[in-house]
């Protein structure tokens, strides 16, 4: 690793810790040239993922629209921006798991709704509402009616 200061090639290693998510690796360096210490911090490379919209056209995958999407759905809801950063974080990880480089947008919908259907109810329908292309009033009654089964189904 190259100093920053003086541009030497040969930095030493002090100290390796993982992040708290351990997503990354942060390393403490001192240059043997000029003394100075600095910090990096690696992150594995992952492949560029691509959303395939219900178009059909393609667009890089974008964490902060699913964490977007998750503030909108949990609004005024007692639900803390750290669990929703957790959710896109838990979500990401399903889909590089998946060793996919496309992902279709209907599987990226269907994660958020299975994740927030585990913390709000209420979030939840808000979701499904916009996701599910909701129309009339007889749409949310449907929709509630089966959440409502599943969750006496699961009692």
């Amino acid at each position: 690793m190259k100093c920053p200061f003086c541009n030497f090639i040969d930095t030493q290693v002090k100290d390796s810790r993982p992040s708290e998510d351990a997503d990354s690796i942060k390393r403490r360096r001192c240059c043997q040239n000029c003394g100075a210490r600095f910090v990096t911090i690696e992150r594995r490379e992952i492949p560029e993922i691509k959303v395939v919209k219900r178009s059909g056209a393609k667009k890089p995958f974008d964490a902060q629209k699913v964490l977007q999407s998750l503030r909108i759905a949990t609004r005024k809801r007692p639900v803390s921006n750290e669990l929703l950063e957790k959710i896109v974080s838990h979500i990401l990880k399903k889909i590089e798991k998946s060793g996919e480089t496309e992902i279709s947008s209907t599987f990226i919908g269907q994660l958020i709704m299975n994740e927030l259907a585990k913390i709000d109810q209420v979030a939840y329908v808000r979701y499904a509402s916009v996701y599910q292309y909701f129309n009339a009033v007889d749409d949310f009654s449907e929709f509630i009616q089966r959440i409502t089964k599943q969750n006496e189904k699961k009692q």
